[in-house]
């Protein structure tokens, strides 16, 4: 009878713990239910928005409408890459643009594809061009690349972006679908419940942490083409140098991102005037954080780096990186372990005829 007595305290306890943990599967279920509401309706709403505005501009295509100022006909697209910081950095357009009045707007698009079909392309490109009333704009979300020349439109945004270590941004992402970040804590991700290491999955020849994952910065910058997509293709690799080079007006490096900012701040300040102060002292600096990130062993880091599609991502990251250090160079000075931004150095001379 004691050993009885003594048996029931461990059940119901056993029992509690059961209970507690379907109770935490069943409020997690909710909140995943929740946030997919969430996400429909939030689509639900933008296309409504954006069939308003549309509708509204068809009928005033037979009235004249005056010209923007030059400083507010801006757009700026930031196709960001995923695990790159880009939401920390995206952050500071949304502090900023009620004070410095411009618009942001998040492009969603259907489970995060970032290869837009044909149709999808030519209305966005179109309602970004023509869309006034959210002008000046700053657009972002992860989407491929898109050339606006090629749609016969007028006028071509300005894109920005940043990369980050292929590795690392990997690693950063794998860890992510397991364990979410401190952005939204409570949100089941896909690959919950997996406990398996980085260095475990590679070491087993998992798909997660396989090489090809690695294919994915190249691809962004390269754009819609179809080869853009095929991992290891050197016309992808090169074609995203070339974009950077020519279509980009900033590309900047997660490791250096408060860099990045600065000279946005000083090129773009209709924008970003405030940024780097923001980014220094705000709150939501360093928003997003995964969590349980765990850095690969030597041995990982050196399996990887025998493929070469990492040989191929790496290589663009150097390309970037050398770009960018090229731009700041001319762009900061350091003092006392300050950058400091360079003032305007040049002026206009011999100027004719005279005015009189």
């Amino acid at each position: 009878m004691g050993l009885s007595r003594t048996m029931m305290p461990s059940k119901l306890q056993l029992l509690a713990v059961l209970a507690f943990a379907v109770a935490m599967l069943l409020i997690e279920n909710q909140i995943q239910k929740l946030e997919e509401s969430r996400a429909r309706l939030e689509r639900t709403i933008a296309r409504h928005q954006l069939a308003e505005v549309e509708q509204r501009h068809s009928e005033d295509l037979g009235r004249e409408s005056p010209p923007l100022a030059e400083k507010d006909d801006m757009v700026i697209i930031y196709n960001r890459v995923p695990k790159t910081a880009s939401t920390s950095f995206t952050n500071i357009a949304y502090d900023l643009c009620g004070k410095n009045r411009f618009h942001v707007l998040h492009i969603n698009t259907t489970k995060n594809n970032p290869v837009m079909s044909i149709q999808d392309q030519v209305r966005f490109v179109w309602n970004v061009t023509s869309w006034r009333e959210m002008k000046p704009g700053f657009y972002h979300g992860h989407v491929a690349y898109l050339d606006f020349s090629k749609y016969g439109v007028q006028g071509k945004p300005m894109y920005i972006n940043v990369v980050r270590d292929p590795i690392e941004r990997l690693v950063s992402y794998y860890y992510f679908l397991r364990f979410g970040d401190n952005y939204r804590p409570g949100l089941r991700r896909r690959k919950q419940g997996d406990k398996k290491t980085f260095d475990e999955c590679v070491s087993s020849g998992g798909s997660d942490c396989a090489p090809e994952k690695l294919w994915l910065q190249i691809p962004f910058f390269c754009g819609h083409h179809s080869e853009c997509w095929d991992a290891g293709s050197r016309w992808a690799l090169e074609q995203a140098k070339y974009n950077l080079v020519n279509e980009y007006l900033l590309v900047g490096v997660t490791e250096e991102l408060e860099d990045f900012i600065r000279i946005l701040e000083a090129a773009l300040p209709r924008f970003f005037k405030g940024a780097t102060e923001l980014y220094r002292t705000g709150k939501k600096s360093h928003l997003r954080k995964t969590s349980e990130k765990k850095p690969p062993s030597k041995e990982t880091i050196a399996t990887l780096q025998q493929s070469d599609i990492w040989k191929m991502e790496n290589e663009f990251y150097e390309f970037a990186l050398e770009q960018f250090q090229f731009v700041r160079a001319h762009a900061v000075r350091e003092k006392d372990g300050e950058l400091y931004v360079l003032a305007q150095s040049f002026f206009y001379e011999k100027i004719y005829p005279k005015v009189s």
